[in-house]
């Protein structure tokens, strides 16, 4: 199979069966618990930060220069600014209420299309990693599609109120990662031009992962519950993310 083909099933896998498994946990079980959801989202946050620091900052800086990274790592931190800025999506603790189903489809839909154009710079990740190594960009579709589930929720939660059947909230929510599988493909090729390229790109991924750490997932865990179950998730997390990264070396 063509490399390039081979990196876009694996971004679109990581993207659908994330918002996938997120919708299907919702239509099974309903919303989990705040503290569960909290220490989940410090869970993945702790993931990413070991994945960025362990990972792609070493990895960008081995195929080009500190100003190639910060560069890449700037862009990528202002691309998800722009979208959260004029294209933002909602949180798991964000769902508006209504008493009409109509209302409830309405706002799973722009939940969706939210989260589909912040799937793509996701999937740019993706493509970028596996261009340098084919571990580490396995590795970052597998902790995205983890941070996804979170997603996935948000936007079936208005579908379950609204009584929608389980095999349509679950294919709606999957729909919404699709992009993320353009996302790789452009990712990787972009990464497969040039050595500088691949630096920026390696840059721009570890820039979008830490913006969404800081600015999304860490703080709605600690939104959700004022215990420890953040803090606990993200050393957890790191920990967790340090021994995978090492096991996939």
């Amino acid at each position: 199979m063509n490399p390039l083909w081979g990196v876009t099933l694996i971004g679109l896998a990581a993207g659908c069966i994330g918002t996938g498994l997120g919708g299907l946990i919702v239509a099974i079980f309903r919303m989990p618990k705040s503290r569960t959801l909290s220490f989940v989202l410090g869970f993945s946050g702790g993931i990413m930060l070991a994945v960025v620091f362990q990972d792609l900052i070493p990895e960008s800086l081995n195929y080009g220069t500190q100003e190639n990274l910060l560069f890449g790592f700037l862009l990528g931190c202002a691309l998800l600014f722009i979208l959260d800025r004029f294209l933002p999506h909602a949180h798991v603790t964000t769902i508006g209420s209504s008493k009409k189903n109509q209302r409830f489809v309405r706002t799973s839909i722009l939940i969706g299309i939210g989260i589909a154009l912040h799937n793509f710079p996701e999937g740019l990740a993706i493509g970028a990693g596996y261009s340098a190594s084919e571990s580490l960009g396995i590795s970052l579709a597998i902790v995205l599609a983890f941070h996804d589930m979170p997603e996935g929720m948000a936007m079936a939660g208005p579908m379950q109120a609204a009584r929608l059947g389980l095999v349509k909230i679950v294919w709606y929510c999957a729909l919404s990662g699709v992009p993320t599988g353009l996302g790789a493909l452009i990712g990787s090729y972009l990464g497969s031009i040039s050595g500088v390229f691949l630096s920026i790109a390696l840059g721009f991924a570890a820039g979008a992962m830490l913006y969404l750490v800081f600015d999304e997932l860490l703080p709605i865990a600690y939104e959700l519950d004022s215990g420890y179950s953040a803090t606990f998730g993200s050393v957890f997390g790191v920990v967790a993310g340090m021994m995978f990264l090492h096991l996939l070396a």
